[in-house]
């Protein structure tokens, strides 16, 4: 839950330590960074100072998160801000400067690394000073309000940031379940004239060096790359002046843009929505998809208290109101998250992400992805014939799922259960994991990395063809020593790939499967592989791998 996938190294260190100590270990391990990475790959495809590379820009941020997923070591730091990812949405999915310029992608990522383990307020505050999410909310440039003409600010962000990353729609208990009001029906956190003040405060946030549309971009490259890794600034004559009436709270006429931004995020912040609301989400990217109100309630407990007190005594957290270190000790270590307890509960788990799938599948073989602009399979996996999901490619600031998605026509759905990874799991996706992973656990890369070399070609960039052909193949060593003990294989992958928690059914179908081999089908090296590998695709396409419990 913790990683992007136990490898057999961690399995072994660990086995019999003390899961405090490594938690805490985590929050004090050296930060994995994306922009620097980002931007050598920018640098493979710049044919020239001051034009726009070619073949490395848009995939940039999606090679480094390969990287990272699998061989960081700060794990539990990676997995975190490809969680908050999924909250605080920016997408390098179109055009503009999260689309042409990659260096907007890794400085966002960066601001997720760098206060994934801070406060939830310090990251909000980073966030909305940052290039990305400006671009991608349309506020960059966002002016203010002009009676003569009627122009009105861009609401947009002001409507986000209640909406998806804060408060949500309507008034939440601590435990996440909606207040009620005297008819009975949720309470709405907010109305329009909230938006319309809120808005206000967003004005001015402006970097001359990056409005792509004031001069032609050519020759102007270099101030552009500089510019989209450094905060916005406010441009005071271009920020509302008005009071800012939202939410209860009034920022008085005249006050400063900065100082309208830390108010608003101070009174945003103090509303009692936000603990329940963030930590219900962070919950089911991390652990299960419909946590109970009880688990919820101790989450945002932690959140609000801003400290939460490991099982070995060790107290994580700096008593402020939304801890991370503090929120994400409590979203793993609640007594709900025990194997005892899940195992019994059929309702607790949650449909893994398929991006997940796959990078535990490369941890979990050894897989090496130091180069993985070398697999051209991997360059966008968010079509609905592939994954339907991609690493900071969402299709909409709503995520590639919502979090109180209920699948119609569904057990899960009787039960009104929520579980958002069943919102991309259709007729399409899943035959579509299931042959993207066929060409890993079948060791393709090996036959075709060519079909990446005219990216390179076109780019200007070396092709390593060694480096090619060694990118994104399984190590199969352990698993080849017993695949002339079919029940022993299956067992070593029901630890490895399912914890031990594969059904006697499942458990007897892939033995009866596997023995369907012929004997003069595993003669060679390449048999044995080629069989192993059928083995972990069938593990890893089966029902009992695609719900982690």
């Amino acid at each position: 839950m913790a990683t992007f996938g136990p490898d057999p190294s961690d399995v072994s260190d660990l086995t019999g330590t003390n899961p405090s100590a490594w938690l805490v270990s985590q929050f004090s391990a050296p930060v994995s960074r994306y922009l620097p990475a980002v931007q050598s790959y920018y640098d493979l495809g710049t044919p020239q100072a001051g034009m726009l590379a070619d073949g490395f820009d848009q995939d940039a941020t999606t090679f480094v998160f390969w990287r990272n997923a699998v061989h960081a070591d700060d794990q539990l730091r990676q997995r975190t801000v490809f969680a908050l990812s999924q909250i605080l949405v920016v997408s390098n999915g179109s055009g503009g400067l999260n689309g042409i310029f990659p260096q907007t992608g890794g400085y966002y990522l960066d601001v997720l690394n760098e206060n994934a383990f801070g406060n939830y307020r310090d990251l909000l505050e980073a966030i909305t000073y940052s290039p990305a999410m400006a671009e991608y909310l349309t506020y960059f440039g966002n002016q203010k309000g002009d009676p003569a003409t009627g122009r009105m600010p861009d609401e947009n962000y002001a409507r986000e940031i209640l909406q998806l990353f804060t408060i949500g729609l309507v008034e939440l208990n601590p435990d996440g379940t909606p207040r009620l009001g005297a008819d009975g029906r949720p309470i709405e956190t907010y109305d329009n004239t909230d938006i319309t003040g809120l808005a206000k405060v967003f004005t001015g946030l402006y970097d001359s060096r990056i409005d792509l549309e004031r001069a032609p971009i050519p020759g102007r490259v270099p101030q552009i790359v500089a510019g989209v890794q450094t905060p916005l600034t406010i441009i005071a004559a271009e920020h509302s002046p008005e009071a800012k009436s939202f939410l209860g709270t009034t920022i008085p006429a005249g006050t400063s843009g900065d100082r309208s931004i830390a108010l608003a995020l101070d009174h945003i912040m103090a509303h009692p929505n936000v603990g329940p609301f963030v930590g219900r989400q962070l919950i089911q990217r991390f652990v299960t998809s419909h946590p109970s109100p009880e688990y919820i309630e101790r989450v945002a407990t932690a959140f609000d208290a801003g400290v939460f007190t490991l099982p070995d005594g060790t107290r994580v957290g700096d008593g402020r109101k939304g801890d991370l270190k503090a929120t994400i000790a409590a979203v793993l270590f609640d007594p709900e998250v025990s194997m005892a307890s899940a195992l019994q509960d059929n309702t607790f788990g949650k449909v893994r992400e398929p991006v997940l799938r796959l990078t535990h599948f490369m941890r979990a073989f050894d897989v090496d992805m130091r180069s993985p602009e070398y697999v051209r399979v991997l360059y966008d996996t968010s079509p609905t014939d592939v994954l339907a999901q991609h690493p900071y490619r969402s299709p909409s600031v709503f995520n590639f799922y919502r979090p109180g998605y209920v699948a119609p026509g569904t057990q899960s759905g009787e039960l009104e259960l929520t579980v958002p990874e069943l919102q991309i799991v259709n007729a399409s996706t899943t035959p579509g994991y299931i042959n993207l992973l066929t060409y890993g656990a079948l060791l393709g890369q090996r036959e075709n990395f060519a079909a990446v070399r005219p990216v390179f070609t076109a780019s200007g960039a070396p092709f390593d063809e060694a480096r090619a052909g060694a990118t994104f193949i399984a190590d199969y060593s352990d698993e080849i020593a017993l695949a002339s003990d079919i029940p022993a294989l299956v067992d070593h992958l029901d630890d490895l790939l399912l914890y031990g928690s594969m059904s006697e059914t499942t458990r007897t179908q892939l033995i009866s499967t596997l023995r369907t081999f012929p004997d003069d089908a595993l003669r060679t090296q390449s048999d044995h592989e080629r069989f192993v590998g059928v083995a972990v695709l069938l593990v890893m396409s089966s029902p009992d791998y695609l719900v982690q419990r």
